[in-house]
């Protein structure tokens, strides 16, 4: 259906409408044409619906935005008369021949429907009807040639299935007649085969019996072999048995001789100590020649160091004392330590102190006892004490004055034992016991000198 003006005439291509469906081979030329036509337009120039798309290739803006192109380009004259002056510069020739009433002859019919649709000149339902029924009679040969060419090689298929089947048919019968004769030969084989079969299984069951009769002979003698295991196994256990006691007898003889022995060893032993003590005897330690009344070079005790023109606060003094033989020295620790450097905390403070005592003691090969007091603990103490020093803590209840106290008493008199304390009262008692006091500041001269 084509509307017109009021004279009669057409006026403009516009003013006509396709009253049915665009073909769809004009339908794909067109959204071609616009895909084209789509990148020379700028993103103000497209509709909103159509703006998503700018930024696509031409072949995936076609396949993603077809319908919306095709859709946009019906309904916005705008947007199709930029499209149609896109297809001007792109076809000029084609678009000239529409623009003056002439289509090409020789051109595709689908691309003058397609650019009819577009331009929209006069008479384009015209051509775009025309280029329909073309395209449909264009299909109806192609599918009419495409049923012919099909139809003639299914018959040729056809011939030479049959053919193949005469063929086949004659394999088989061939076979089948190789097969029965085959089957023949088979079945006097089996009819021999059964015969042997027969045959077999007679000797198999005399072969049965025959290994019954072994198999019970031979269960005879296992059970008698085992029989005569369990003897002998029975006999070497009692062997073994008495084996073990003889051996058990010996060693118990033997311990008992040797318990024995070590009694009457333990008994003169104790014997001996025992009478040792009831005669309050002394050990051995004084030769004929030491009972000569006599001056020894050399000897000297820590009351003749005392006597000799030493200051009291000279670390010479205690080197003099620690060169005495058998020499023991005795420091009260935090006595030393608070004198020396009390800023330090306790564990630091003993730390250092048993480091300096540990080369006192190398140096001079003295006997070295430090003595701290057990109540400033708050938990036992964790260390190992260093080489050539003994480290001590006073127990609960006893301060470490007495703890030195107790070690003095505990060594015979005439040994040297010179004990490092600042305390009046610790001095006083040790020098009462026989001990040679020495000032804290006195160790603390030495131990900077190195």
């Amino acid at each position: 259906m084509v509307e017109t003006t009021t004279g009669g005439e057409p006026d403009d291509g516009a003013a006509e409408v396709l009253d049915r469906p665009l073909p769809d081979g004009v339908r794909r030329r067109v959204v071609q044409i616009v895909s084209d036509g789509f990148g020379g337009l700028t993103v103000a120039e497209l509709p909103v619906q159509l703006r998503q798309y700018a930024r696509f290739a031409p072949n995936r803006r076609a396949k993603f935005a077809g319908n919306a192109m095709a859709a946009a380009l019906e309904t916005d004259p705008l947007f199709r008369q930029r499209i149609a002056e896109k297809l001007r510069e792109a076809q000029s020739e084609l678009t000239g021949a529409l623009d003056s009433g002439s289509p090409p002859p020789a051109a595709d019919p689908l691309d003058v429907a397609a650019a009819a649709y577009v331009l929209r000149p006069p008479g384009w339902v015209k051509l775009v009807t025309a280029a329909g029924e073309e395209a449909l009679r264009a299909d109806a040969e192609r599918a009419d040639e495409e049923t012919r060419a099909e139809l003639d090689r299914l018959r040729e298929e056809l011939a030479e299935a049959r053919g193949q089947t005469r063929t086949e048919t004659e394999r088989l019968r061939t076979e089948l007649e190789s097969a029965k004769k085959e089957a023949e030969s088979l079945h006097r084989k089996l009819r021999g085969a059964l015969s042997d079969v027969k045959r077999g299984e007679a000797a198999v069951r005399k072969l049965r019996g025959e290994m019954e009769a072994v198999r019970g002979e031979g269960q005879a003698h296992v059970s008698a072999a085992e029989s005569e295991t369990r003897r002998l196994k029975a006999r070497l256990s009692e062997v073994e048995a008495t084996l073990e006691a003889t051996r058990r007898a010996a060693r118990e003889g033997r311990s008992v001789e040797d318990m024995r022995v070590r009694l009457l060893l333990d008994t003169v032993l104790d014997a001996a100590q025992g009478l040792r003590r009831e005669l309050a005897l002394p050990p051995v330690s004084v030769r004929p020649a030491e009972t000569v009344d006599a001056v020894e070079p050399g000897r000297m005790t820590p009351k003749d160091i005392a006597a000799r023109a030493l200051s009291e606060n000279d670390p010479a003094i205690l080197d003099q004392l620690l060169a005495l033989p058998q020499a023991h020295l005795v420091v009260d620790g935090y006595n030393v330590t608070k004198t020396g450097y009390p800023q330090m905390p306790l564990e630091k403070q003993r730390l250092r102190l048993l480091g300096q005592l540990s080369q006192l003691a190398a140096q001079t090969g003295a006997e070295v006892t430090c003595v701290f007091d057990g109540a400033e603990l708050a938990a036992p103490v964790l260390l190992a004490p260093p080489r050539g020093v003994r480290v001590l803590f006073s127990k609960p209840g006893v301060t470490a004055d007495e703890l030195i106290r107790q070690l003095v008493r505990a060594e015979p008199p005439g040994r040297p034992v010179i004990v490092v304390s600042t305390d009046r009262e610790v001095a006083d008692g040790v020098a009462k016991a026989g001990a040679r006091p020495v000032a804290s500041a006195v160790l603390l001269k030495r131990f900077s000198r190195g």
